[in-house]
C-alpha cells in the first residue's frame, strides 16, 4: 500500500482511495470551517440593468462528515445578516432593514444540514439542508463540489477538505418581498459558497 506521505503529495490517487471506497479505512469526523477561507457570495437582479453582487463578511459552520462513505451526519452554518457587503453603505444600511434581512431582529441566517446526497462520480453531490431566514425555515438543495483533500501544507497542518457550492432561492418564500411585484430586485437569489474545512 502507498505510504500515506506518498498519498498526500499524490492527491489524484488519494481522492480515488478515499472517495471511491478503497481500503484505508475512514470514521465519520467533526469538521470545522475555517474562517480565513470561508467565503459567502449573492447576485441578484436590479432593474434588469445587472446583476448586483455580494458578500457576507462574518460566518461559521462544522458539520460531522464520513470521508469513505461520503455520509452526511450533521452540519451548521450561521452567517451574520449585518455582515452583509456590496461596496456601497447605504445600499448595505438598506440590506440589513426591516425591507430586507432586518438583521437587527433576526441577527443570524442559518442552515442546518439534513442529507448529502452522492453524485455518480462520488466527486460531489446534492447537499439538503434547512434554511432559516427573518424567522421561517424552508429547505433547500445545494449542489457541492469536493475539490479536494489533504494535509494542509503549511499553518495548522491538518486534514483539510476543500468544497464549493452553489444554490438559488426565491427570497419571497421566506417573507423578503421588497422590490418584487415592480421587478425593482429580484426574487431569485444565487448563492455560492467556497471554503475549505479542517478535521478538528
Amino acid at each position: 500500500m502507498m505510504h500515506l506521505q506518498k498519498v498526500r503529495r499524490h492527491f489524484p490517487v488519494f481522492f480515488c482511495v478515499i472517495f471511491l471506497g478503497g481500503t484505508i479505512r475512514a470514521e465519520p469526523v467533526n469538521w470545522e470551517i475555517d474562517s480565513e477561507h470561508f467565503s459567502i457570495a449573492f447576485e441578484a437582479g436590479h432593474i434588469g440593468y445587472q446583476s448586483q453582487l455580494g458578500l457576507f463578511l462574518e460566518a461559521a459552520g462544522e458539520f460531522r462528515f464520513d470521508v469513505e462513505t461520503l455520509d452526511l451526519l450533521s452540519g451548521r452554518v450561521e452567517v451574520q445578516a449585518g455582515s452583509i457587503f456590496t461596496n456601497n453603505e447605504d445600499r448595505d444600511d438598506h440590506l440589513r432593514g426591516r425591507d430586507f434581512l432586518n438583521s437587527r431582529r433576526h441577527p443570524l441566517v442559518l442552515f442546518e444540514a439534513t442529507g448529502f446526497l452522492p453524485n455518480e462520480e462520488r466527486s460531489g453531490g446534492e447537499l439538503k439542508g434547512d434554511l432559516t431566514l427573518l424567522g421561517a425555515t424552508h429547505s433547500i438543495t445545494l449542489d457541492i463540489k469536493l475539490n479536494k483533500m489533504a494535509k494542509y501544507p503549511f499553518g495548522h497542518r491538518k486534514e483539510t477538505l476543500g468544497l464549493s457550492a452553489t444554490a438559488e432561492l426565491d427570497r419571497s418564500q421566506w417573507g423578503m418581498d421588497y422590490g418584487v411585484s415592480n421587478d425593482m430586485v429580484g426574487d431569485t437569489i444565487k448563492l455560492r459558497f467556497e471554503f475549505e474545512a479542517f478535521k478538528k
